[in-house]
């Protein structure tokens, strides 16, 4: 083997990527996501827009999901 082929091996098992976040993280973030979107379909409709559904319960369930999110993005791996 040429030094030349052994240098292009090392390369290719030296770039290793490195993600921010581990997979729980990502699985987290998703489901903020979820509960944020799930937020905004509780406050969709042109019925009774004095509903406790529409002006109570969804902006609850929204910054709940933004919580949950911020929890995702500061929550560190573990190893």
């Amino acid at each position: 083997m040429s030094k030349k082929e052994t240098k292009k091996e090392e390369n290719v098992s030296a770039k290793k990527v490195d993600f921010v976040f581990s997979k729980d993280n990502y699985k987290w973030l998703f489901i903020g996501m979820a509960t944020i979107v799930l937020g905004f379909i509780l406050m969709s409709g042109t019925e009774d827009i004095l509903d406790f559904r529409k002006i109570t319960l969804a902006p609850i369930v929204v910054l709940a999901g933004f919580g949950i999110v911020t929890f995702a993005i500061l929550k560190k791996p573990r190893d």
